[in-house]
Formats: C-alpha cells, structure tokens, sequence
C-alpha cells in the first residue's frame, strides 16, 4: 500500500476506555509461516463485512457493503479502511454505541490465504476458509475506490442472479376446492410485495413493478437478518388496527408517503409487517419449479420471524380451521393452495383459489359526480368501472368512505387527468358524472352484484398504487 503500515490512524478513532476492540502491539514486519485473514459481519450504522489480511505485522483491511462475492459476474464494492491489529484476527463482539464503528461484530469466516500479487493498486490472493475459498482479487479504479472480484469460477456452476423484472403469481376467485392437497393461508388485506434480499439489503417491489423500499424502512433490518443469504421472497405489506387485524384502510397512512421526516414519524404511528408466505429464489437457485410444499419448506427453514416481519402460519387439509379464524376476527378470506402448484410468476392461476367472506376488489376510476350538502362543488363519489379485454366497463358509484384529505388527494389528481368525453365503453353512466383519464386503481368494498352489473352498498377503502388499470377485471367465483 502507498501509506505507511502502522496503527497509528487506527488508535487515533478509538477510544480503548470506552471500546473492548483490542488496542494491539506494535506491528512487526516479521512474516508469518502461514497469513491469515478474517471476515466480520459488522452491524454498525450500516450493515457490511470487514474483510482483514495479515500482512506486514498488521491486517490490511476493507469494508466490503455486499460481502464476499460468490459470482464472478458480479464485483463487489470494497472500501480500503485504516489498518487494524493482529488480535482483530478473532475479534468478536459489541462496539459501544457512539464510539467508531459502533455496533455488533462477529466473525462470519476465516482461515489462511497465498499472495499472487501484492501493490498498491491490486491485491490478488487465495483464500483457504470455510465460506470464502479461492482466487480473488482486489483492485483500485480510476476513482481511487476498490472492488473485489472472484477469479475462479463459481464453486456452483448453476448459480445465477434472480430476473429483476418477476412480478407475484396471483389467486383466481372461486368457491371452496375440496379434497385432499390444499394448504390454506389467511387472506392478508395488505400490499402485495416481492422481496429481493442481497448482501443484508433488501429491495421491495410491488405487483406493477414500483420500488417502495424508502416507505418501509422498518422492513430494512429483514435484510440485515438474512446477512449474506441472497434470496426472493413473496408477501404482503400489512399495518394492523387497533384489534390487531389487518387494515388496508390504516395502511393508506404509509401507502402514498414521499417526506422523509413524515415516514420516520408514521413508522412508530402506523408500523407495518411484512408477511411472508412464499420463496422464489434462494442463493443462485431458483425455487419456482419446485410445488409449494417443497418451497414452503425452504421458507420456514430460513426462520424469518422478526420485529418487523414474520412467516405467515399455514393448514394442511380441509382449511376448516383458518377459514373459520379468518370469519371469527372479519378479515378478508382466505387462500387455498395446491400442495404440488410450482410458482408461476404474473399469472393468475386456479392452482391458487381465493375464498372471500365478503366482495372487495380493485377499480379504476373513470370519473366522479360533485356532491350534496356539505360537499357541494366538492367530490360526492367516485365513478369506477373494471376492464373487459380492452373495454372500460362501468360498475357504479362509491362515495361511502371517502374523507376529507382523501378528496382534497383526489381533486388535485382530478384536475390533471380531466378529459371531455367517457373513458366507459359499456354500461349507463350517470349524467353529472366529470371524466377522467382512467389511471387509478382504488379498493372498494360492496354487498353484491345487481343484475344490471353494478355494485350495491359499496364502501371506498383506499388508492391503490400497486396495480395496473388494466389488469383490473370483475372478479367472479
């Protein structure tokens, strides 16, 4: 390295009274018969692994965010840090909160290593440890920052990353199956979510494809909890009321949050829970192919039970048990599914059956009426409709349930989605009714289908902004 090998800028961060790290002595260029390295995992501020050669009496060290890369497709960034001591070698522990690097430090693997090269620009090795074996290089780009590479081919040949673009298999609606190979699971009235977790972050992405990470950070530490498991997960994004049932109503709180101040504050007003019930990929495999049993097996054994998240209970067998706890505490219904379905990804599928205790679906918006009273040149009720092929049909009106800040939401949308003529192409739409462009999908809640096809006693519940429009579709069992 260009810079002197000492512990002089290591001693410098810490404060040895305060911090159990080991102050060290005072290194020796003798050269060990063997070198020796370390990786940490380290969950200071932000989660990473601290990887330390011996060399020179000291460890030459880096902070690596992703860990130890396993593919030599993908480089990891490594961040060169200020030499620490030999005894670091099985440093394990607490740092203080406050002090440099505070937070929790344990040893993720270690053993000795061979030098190839050695300047102060690249750094190429082989590792002989339990997790990381093999022939890796760090090396310094053009910026002055360090990656590290693996040079051998991956250990698994049939590793490769997840497609960045799954989107979550979906229930078809339908009446109770019968027979034996069905596992039921409650119906969670939440935001459907896949999970992609790598080098201890994860990144959630909803049913359309939007990223909604920052609006959940509560979710981040299920990350750090799978450490350097790469894995896809499928769930829902619930917030509870005050009975602990899931609520979509309370979730809108959290839903359509962009300041940074307001979802620190909503994480302790309105926390959520991300549920999970599925595993799609798992360290370079991919587990679709495999029925639900197997993967539910998979998912279990990773034990994801958490502050902020937890694995959804299921039932093998008649269901009798989570239908009637689903109808005892009013939640939404319940999902039966196939034992020996494989995992089809942006398909509804009949190897999945949504049984509900009461109609609720998604609509898109095609217009709205002005109210009456107390919301006069204000929205009364939302216009909806739900797509037939490509036709726009209309199903009613629903103005029960909308409240102030909703409407006040609404108008602003309004006013730039306005358009002179119906988006409906089938069904009687009343007149009064001001047209809009139909981009936005809302959940309503209704008694029943009238013959005319239209909704009775509906209910507005929330905006949904993890659904395409035209995906929307009457449901039917």
């Amino acid at each position: 390295m260009a810079r002197k090998r000492d512990l002089e800028a290591y001693e410098a961060k810490r404060d040895f009274a305060s911090t159990p790290e080991p102050k060290g002595r005072r290194p020796r260029s003798t050269k060990p018969k063997q070198a020796r390295f370390v990786v940490q995992e380290h969950h200071a501020r932000a989660l990473h692994w601290d990887l330390r050669l011996e060399r020179d009496g000291v460890l030459a060290s880096w902070a690596v965010p992703k860990g130890i890369p396993s593919d030599p497709k993908r480089n990891h960034l490594a961040v060169h840090t200020e030499d620490h001591p030999i005894e670091y070698l099985t440093f394990h522990g607490e740092i203080p909160k406050g002090e440099y690097g505070g937070g929790s430090m344990f040893v993720w693997d270690t053993g000795t290593y061979e030098t190839e090269k050695w300047s102060d620009r690249e750094v190429m090795v082989t590792f002989h440890g339990e997790r990381v074996q093999g022939r890796y290089v760090l090396f310094q780009t053009r910026g002055d920052q360090w990656m590290i590479h693996r040079m051998d081919p991956p250990a698994d040949p049939g590793i490769a990353a997840p497609p960045r673009d799954l989107r979550p298999m979906q229930a078809t609606l339908a009446d109770p199956p019968t027979g034996d190979g069905w596992a039921w699971e409650l119906k969670w009235d939440g935001i459907r979510a896949l999970g992609f977790v790598d080098g201890g972050r994860i990144r959630l992405v909803t049913r359309n494809g939007n990223e909604v990470t920052r609006r959940y950070p509560e979710l981040r530490r299920l990350g750090e909890a799978l450490g350097t498991r790469e894995v896809v997960l499928d769930g829902e994004i619930v917030a509870s009321d005050d009975a602990g049932r899931p609520s979509f109503e309370r979730l809108q709180q959290r839903m359509h949050v962009e300041s940074e101040s307001t979802i620190r504050r909503l994480m302790n007003e309105v926390p959520v829970a991300y549920v999970l019930f599925d595993l799609l990929w798992e360290d370079g495999h991919s587990l679709m192919e495999q029925p639900y049993e197997e993967r539910r097996e998979h998912l279990v054994a990773l034990g994801l039970n958490g502050p902020s998240w937890q694995t959804a209970p299921n039932e093998v067998g008649d269901g009798d048990t989570t239908r009637k706890i689903s109808t005892e505490f009013g939640l939404e219904g319940v999902v039966a599914k196939r034992l020996d379905s494989r995992y089809e990804p942006g398909t509804r599928s009949r190897a999945w059956i949504k049984v509900k205790n009461f109609l609720q679906q998604e609509f898109v918006v095609g217009g709205w009426q002005p109210g009456e009273h107390g919301r006069t040149g204000s929205i009364g009720s939302l216009a909806v409709g739900y797509y037939d092929g490509d036709v726009l049909v209309y199903a009613g009106k629903v103005g029960s349930g909308l409240s102030g800040p909703v409407i006040e939401r609404f108008e602003r949308m309004f006013e730039e989605q306005a358009r002179p003529d119906s988006p409906f192409e089938r069904g009687r739409v009343p007149k009064g009714v001001q047209f809009v462009n139909p981009t936005i999908v809302v959940e309503v809640r209704f008694g029943e289908w009238t013959s005319a096809g239209n909704i009775r006693q509906p209910t507005f519940l929330g905006k949904r902004d993890d659904k395409d429009p035209r995906s929307v579709v009457r449901e039917l069992a």
